[in-house]
């Protein structure tokens, strides 16, 4: 597995002067690309970097930055990605990592961060010579999980070659989907568009700049580009396929997007920190069923929940127990359906709501609030309750920031009479002006 960096670097080679990353006005070739990785691997040994050093990489999608992860992984460091909507993280995450290294990208600074990046996990990756990637959780549950990933393992997947399509870069350089955004990009010699802004219009103008064919993104992105109406003042006829994921789709929003986005293909993508991300395939545009797998992946439903066997598992956490089962499945806490070879999320465990002793599902509620026109965004979630145990509750923004409260809420009551049993009708709404998911694409589904 160790050689796959050196296959990676030989197809950087053999790419020459194709265009590996745009931004803006400046392209840079894949010859570029490999003078500035030789130019890093300079800096870290004069840094006096040793092989097996544990190092914080701050930046985002840049020349500089996937210069010096290359650079970085050639060097069997165990590296901590860091993105700027991570940086007010930085501190804890550089604790929890251990970091012994701080190295800025931007700036082209490598500094010492003062951690002994002593960790028994480190340990069995160092003892393979390989180098690793460790991503945090965005801790929006509780304490952030340290995910160490032996890297050489990640990049076994590309291997084979695949599709050469212009992307772009829309997730984060600290997300797993991110980073398989990026290695699938490079491995095939393709060119990644990195965004300036990741607002719908600019988003829309840079897919017709230069002519895009993959988008990589999140439900509430699609959503928000829907109600804006950046895709009908924009060219996107070089589009073909867009992906989505990190959070559940609402049904509403997907029959938009496929209406509005006729000629592109709609993908759903699974993936986890833990275990990376497996190909998928939709059952249709305008379905949430999807089958997942293929060569390194399985998977089985147990108990009603999702669990997955992947050679692209995580070595373990920096600070929680192993997640896995005694047979090597990731058990993701997430529930399913089945049908046949398609699976379709509900949710996870951990955001059930027990009314009374009965279940609600956020997303079913959430999907026929999504429905409104009205409705910009929804998250739900329960409160504690004296008699029933927990009280639904709905955080709406409203698509009219001038629409009142009373209004909205009658609007979404009488929406969801006799389509919900009454114990899932929420209970309690809060309307609020800001975005209701993070930088990562992760619904916010808490109180405050």
């Amino acid at each position: 597995m160790s050689d796959m960096i050196d296959i990676f670097l030989d197809r950087f080679q053999a790419a020459a002067d194709r265009e590996a990353v745009v931004v803006g006005e400046t392209a840079v070739t894949y010859n570029a690309l490999l003078d500035e990785i030789e130019a890093w691997g300079g800096r870290l040994e004069a840094a006096g970097l040793p092989r097996g050093a544990v190092v914080m990489l701050k930046g985002d999608f840049s020349r500089d930055a996937i210069a010096a992860l290359f650079a970085l992984m050639r060097a069997a460091a165990i590296i901590i990605p860091l993105a700027p909507a991570s940086r007010e993280m930085e501190g804890e995450f550089a604790a929890e990592g251990r970091a012994q290294w701080i190295l800025d990208a931007e700036a082209g600074a490598i500094e010492a961060a003062g951690g002994d990046g002593a960790h028994a996990l480190y340990d069995q990756v160092r003892g393979e010579s390989a180098p690793a990637i460790v991503l945090f959780s965005s801790g929006s549950s509780g304490r952030p999980k340290g995910v160490v990933h032996n890297a050489a393992r990640l990049l076994e997947k590309f291997r084979a070659p695949g599709k050469d399509l212009k992307t772009l870069a829309f997730l984060l350089f600290d997300h797993i989907a991110g980073l398989d955004t990026l290695f699938y990009s490079l491995a095939n010699a393709s060119t990644l568009v990195l965004p300036t802004s990741r607002a719908p219009d600019d988003v829309c103008a840079m897919v017709a700049a230069y002519k895009v064919e993959v988008l990589p993104t999140a439900p509430s992105f699609l959503n928000l580009l829907l109600l804006s109406g950046a895709h009908e003042r924009h060219d996107l006829s070089s589009l073909k396929i867009v992906t989505y994921g990190s959070e559940m789709m609402p049904q509403s929003v997907l029959e938009r997007c496929a209406e509005a986005l006729p000629h592109v293909r709609l993908i759903q993508k699974y993936g986890t920190s833990e275990v990376g991300a497996p190909p998928t395939q939709s059952r249709s545009n305008t379905s949430t069923w999807m089958k997942i797998g293929g060569e390194g992946y399985e998977w089985r439903e147990r108990d009603g929940k999702f669990e997955i066997k992947a050679k692209t598992a995580m070595v373990g956490y920096l600070n929680a127990p192993s997640p896995f089962t005694e047979d090597g499945y990731f058990m993701t806490g997430d529930r399913i359906k089945v049908d046949g070879e398609y699976v379709r999320f509900l949710g996870r465990d951990s955001d059930i709501i027990n009314v009374g002793g009965q279940k609600v599902f956020p997303s079913e509620v959430e999907d026929l609030v999504s429905e409104l026109d009205c409705v910009a965004e929804v998250a739900v979630f329960g409160e504690p309750h004296a008699i029933l145990g927990a009280a639904v509750v709905a955080r709406v923004r409203p698509a009219d920031p001038e629409m009142k409260p009373g209004e909205l809420r009658a609007t979404i009551r009488a929406h969801l009479q006799g389509r919900l049993e009454p114990y899932k009708i929420p209970q309690k709404y809060k309307f609020t002006d800001e975005a209701l998911s993070t930088a990562r694409g992760k619904q916010v589904r808490r109180s405050e």
